[in-house]
């Protein structure tokens, strides 16, 4: 990898100013929710202390939008998790600019840990949505920048965003700016995946929308050997195929578009050959299994058994898969069966690098326990998709090369 990472950066007596991601749930009673992504930022937080750095950490929690969004939108309960996970205390300053944060970071013994508060507080000033972290403006990231000696960037599931605590510090950086461990990850096994793969190299992309898609799809029909189609997009594809889709979810206006991509692709994307139909968008709908053509009144809502049999049979002999999106309404668990039966095959996968992006599909590979025998869960769904898509992410590209 052609990038700085933490471990070319002189951290001893070191401001290290860090972008994590941090973003987690927050229960009503004032606690995380779930840890993984503090958990994920440890080893790196971990070699930035353990070097004798001050380690000042920057993250966003949630969207604000006015003045009323921020006291639900504290840091502060990560700060009191994050100071368990290292057994050691956590600083936590309530504001993002000015004095208090200052001498904060100035009064910092080496190998201590400071959080700063959630770094969305500046989209709002005297109750105006203004933008300042999200819209990246020049000044906040000069002056955040302003406040450490280096940076490292650890939250791959922002850098598909140009906001002031990625790029505008990363830019504004008299030191050098450098990728935390968990980012060098993200970027090696997703570059590596789609840039040199192990073949045969399979593409797995699910979800609602073929729209969310057409850029994923047009990259890796380059590079994969096959694509199977899952989730409701497929549907798009049926109709471009002239097969009836009944009520399911269909992208009139996407159409055309998916023959295209049908004509480039000839026999490399998979789609469905049954499917699970419902005649209700319900957990407790009327279901039944059909192939081909679906009637009026019934609409798809998971693949069917054959569609399993057959998505697992093109993936037996995979050498590489990425797998982003659900093969159906995963949230609704009669029809999560093709995504968990998904999931569970490709825990069975022997010498072959399997990475899981996007929400749903980490969520069904946690659900089902075979997270651990995954070569790599992406933390960012929308950063992994972009980057699968061939896309420049700004906030990788800020990052300093070796």
């Amino acid at each position: 990898m052609a990038k700085l990472t933490v471990e070319d950066l002189p951290l001893e007596g070191k401001k290290v100013l860090m972008r994590v991601d941090f973003n987690v749930p927050i229960t009503d009673d004032g606690k995380v929710g779930d840890d993984n992504r503090i958990v994920a930022a440890l080893p790196t937080i971990k070699y930035v202390i353990e070097h004798n750095g001050k380690a000042i950490l920057f993250s966003h929690l949630g969207r604000i939008k006015k003045e009323e969004d921020k006291p639900s939108k504290s840091l502060k309960p990560v700060a009191e998790r994050l100071s368990n996970l290292l057994n050691k205390p956590v600083i936590f300053v309530p504001v993002t600019e000015g004095k208090q944060l200052e001498d904060a970071i100035n009064n910092m013994k080496d190998g201590e840990v400071l959080l700063v508060q959630n770094t969305r507080y500046e989209d709002v000033k005297n109750g105006e949505y203004v933008k300042r972290e999200s819209g990246n403006d020049p000044e906040l990231g000069k002056y955040w920048a302003s406040l450490g000696d280096v940076y490292v960037n650890d939250a791959f599931g922002t850098a598909h965003r140009k906001h002031a605590s990625n790029v505008g510090i990363a830019t504004n950086m008299p030191g050098k700016a450098a990728a935390g461990f968990l980012m060098e990850k993200e970027i090696k096994f997703l570059g590596d995946a789609v840039d040199n793969p192990q073949r045969p190299f399979v593409a797995i992309l699910g979800g609602a929308k073929v729209s969310d898609k057409i850029g994923v799809i047009d990259h890796l029909l380059d590079k994969a050997d096959k694509i199977i189609i899952g989730g409701g997009m497929a549907y798009t594809f049926y109709a471009a195929k002239g097969i009836k889709t009944g009520d399911s979810l269909v992208e009139k206006d996407k159409i055309d578009v998916a023959k295209q991509i049908l004509d480039k692709a000839g026999d490399k994307l998979v789609l469905p050959i049954d499917n699970v139909v419902a005649d209700k968008f319900d957990n407790d709908a009327n279901t039944k299994v059909v192939e081909g053509d679906i009637d009026d009144g019934w609409m798809a809502l998971d693949i069917g058994p054959k569609t399993i049999a057959e998505f697992e049979d093109v993936l037996k002999d995979a050498k590489t898969v990425v797998w982003n999106g659900p093969m159906g309404v995963f949230e609704k668990p009669n029809f999560a069966k093709g995504t968990l039966a998904i999931g569970k095959f490709l825990g069975t996968l022997d010498n072959a690098t399997t990475i899981v992006g996007g929400g749903d599909s980490t969520a069904a590979v946690k659900q089902l326990g075979v997270a651990d025998q995954l070569t790599h869960i992406s933390t960012g769904g929308g950063a992994s998709l972009t980057y699968l898509e061939g896309k420049v992410l700004p906030g990788i590209a800020a990052i300093s090369e070796k």
